[in-house]
């Protein structure tokens, strides 16, 4: 634990006086609980592949097996246009893992933990965040798989590789913020995490994973409304931009900027409202 901080004298989530307020308070708490998130990254880390034979080999092996199922369902059906269809699944299918699986851990971080809330005070903030971050570290070493074997099959990497962590640093902002959103709302309403596992499986076919853009039609009643309503989707466009420039060499700024300023709000909000209900959460788990 942080030098300075004694969490064990502060129980059923009471918050300690004192504490400077102002906009980046929040920050500055977190950082001071910072060993506690690390624990709890690396207990989340430990837990997922306690007796696993494969262990982090899972991470990059379920995408994969995904990828080779994709690949052979609509090898007959995928457009011509697209090159090295198994990378082109596999490109969004690890950026899709990292959401559905952040956001399905985080939904029962804080009821999962009703425990340790009732007994010690710490940021609450800290638990739907360890499950972002070590869903972040399995993204990560994914990449790192993916991106020699990408080079194995032929895809060629360009400057615009260089914009990988500012695209992974956007995706992160989304994430973290629908994740605090979802574990404050599933402490009050239950139904949350019924709800998300379908509201996923529904944002999974309406992102572009196992076909392209151009197979949807561009055009409503005579009228060009996909192109803005494929911008409503943030991870139609993260999809899309990870394999701009990880396979094809494309610039990905004009397709950025939307997701980014989604993820700075979604954060902004999901941070606020959970602030605003956390000290609730111990009477409520």
């Amino acid at each position: 634990m942080a030098s300075g901080v004694h969490t064990s004298s502060l129980a059923g989530g009471s918050r300690p006086s004192g504490r400077a307020g102002g906009l980046f308070a929040p920050i500055r708490e977190i950082w001071a609980y910072r060993d506690l998130l690390l624990n709890l990254v690396k207990r989340d880390l430990a837990v997922r592949y306690k007796r696993s034979a494969l262990g982090f080999a899972w991470s990059f092996l379920n995408p994969l097996l995904m990828m080779l199922v994709f690949a052979i369902v609509f090898q007959v059906v995928r457009p011509l246009s697209v090159r090295s269809y198994p990378l082109f699944v596999l490109a969004g299918l690890l950026p899709w893992n990292f959401l559905a699986g952040s956001l399905s851990g985080a939904v029962r971080s804080i009821t999962g933990n009703a425990q340790l809330i009732d007994k010690v005070y710490f940021p609450r903030e800290i638990l739907p965040l360890a499950v972002v971050l070590a869903n972040l570290v399995n993204f990560l070493l994914s990449l790192a798989v993916f991106i020699p074997l990408a080079l194995l099959l032929g895809a060629r990497l360009s400057p615009w590789t260089l914009a990988l962590p500012v695209l992974i640093g956007v995706q992160l902002l989304l994430v973290a913020g629908l994740a605090l959103l979802l574990a404050a709302l599933n402490v009050f309403y239950r139904d949350t995490e019924l709800v998300l596992d379908v509201a996923i499986t529904a944002w999974f076919f309406l992102t572009p994973i196992f076909y392209e853009l151009e197979l949807l039609p561009n055009q409503v009643f005579g009228v060009d409304v996909w192109r803005f309503v494929y911008t409503l989707n943030p991870m139609a466009t993260l999809v899309t931009d990870y394999r701009y420039i990880l396979l094809y060499q494309y610039p990905i700024i004009r397709h950025t900027l939307v997701p980014a300023v989604l993820g700075v709000v979604c954060l902004l909000v999901g941070w606020y409202l959970f602030r605003r209900v956390a000290p609730a959460f111990s009477e409520e788990v």
